[in-house]
């Protein structure tokens, strides 16, 4: 094989993967986009809920085996989606009972809108779901055990003949991700829920006055950010392996692809995960896996200096 081979090849393989990661990664940035869009609430523990989303897919294919009997791709996929609901309740209660305390209309008055208390609040959830699921779950390394991360489509080019190698995993899981992030973009637009939401979004006392039950549209823009996070944590489950701690390792790509995108804006948050993903594969090229966040740095601060409202800036004080 030759050298220019090589490099077209590896630069192809490159792109693809970033696609297919940016993808995943844009999914868990809407969840966090959809809570920081509708409540306006930074949300630290959101890494934790991608966190729970990978255990909750692994107990229900690997660890329990209740989706066994759908085989190894439609398996995983499922029990990925299904920990979406899960984590939907968890982030419902959690919201009822302590995040609402912080936010909504009744901090309005606050000098702060109740910002510090949320920032406490949500770092001291995050830091009990990380070691509640250490004392839980254990420290051993968990994975999805599917077939599917090990094996590849192949797909021949013009290019110097060289090889795409599309991992089956990354690539069922990324065609998931889309479809849940066309779900969402629709209900959030057509449907009565979703204009509640936007409302509530938009201005909750006047929300308040037209009939809109501003508490419920944050509970529910909590659990559902939640819940989508907690998919695209299931997805990634699939071709990676994860401990308790794993959430801390997404929670700064998910900030960075939500600010990238324009904060408060779905579909921006979904490109900026995906160009957070693509950065972060073709960065590897040419640097050390240690560096790769560092690049994803870079490029977000040159694009912050040009476009400082992100890529969808106009739309960052809507949901």
């Amino acid at each position: 094989m030759s050298d220019p081979q090589i490099l077209v090849e590896n630069i192809l393989n490159a792109l693809t993967a970033g696609i297919l990661i940016g993808c995943i990664y844009g999914l868990m940035c809407v969840g966090l986009g959809l809570i920081f869009g509708v409540m306006r609430v930074v949300n630290f523990a959101q890494g934790d809920f991608l966190m729970l989303g990978m255990y909750a897919a692994y107990y229900l294919f690997t660890g329990w085996g209740l989706l066994n009997f759908l085989g190894p791709y439609a398996g995983p996929l499922l029990a990925a989606m299904l920990a979406g609901p899960i984590v939907f309740a968890g982030g419902v209660l959690l919201h009822r009972f302590i995040i609402s305390r912080v936010s909504g209309l009744r901090t309005t008055a606050s000098l702060d809108e109740g910002h510090f208390g949320q920032l406490i609040v949500t770092l001291g959830v995050s830091l009990i779901l990380q070691n509640g699921g250490l004392i839980v779950f254990g420290s051993s390394p968990r994975s999805v055990r599917t077939p599917l991360s090990s094996s590849a489509w192949v797909i021949e080019t013009p290019f110097y003949d060289s090889l795409i190698f599309l991992n089956k995993a990354r690539l069922l899981s990324s065609v998931v991700a889309i479809a849940v992030a066309i779900i969402l973009y629709v209900m959030l637009e057509r449907t009565r829920l979703g204009r509640s939401l936007r409302a509530a979004a938009d201005n909750p006392t006047a929300a308040t006055y037209a009939g809109v039950d501003v508490d419920r549209a944050h509970r529910i823009a909590f659990g559902l950010g939640s819940g989508i996070t907690a998919v695209a944590g299931g997805l990634i489950a699939t071709y990676i392996s994860y401990s308790p701690f794993a959430g801390l390792d997404f929670v700064i790509i998910m900030y960075a692809g939500v600010v990238l995108g324009g904060m408060g804006s779905i579909l921006g948050a979904f490109w900026g995960g995906l160009t957070v993903g693509f950065v972060q594969q073709f960065s590897g090229l040419i640097l050390p896996p240690q560096l790769q966040n560092a690049a994803i740095f870079v490029v977000f601060l040159l694009i912050l200096v040009l476009r400082p409202q992100g890529f969808f800036g106009r739309s960052a004080e809507r949901a």
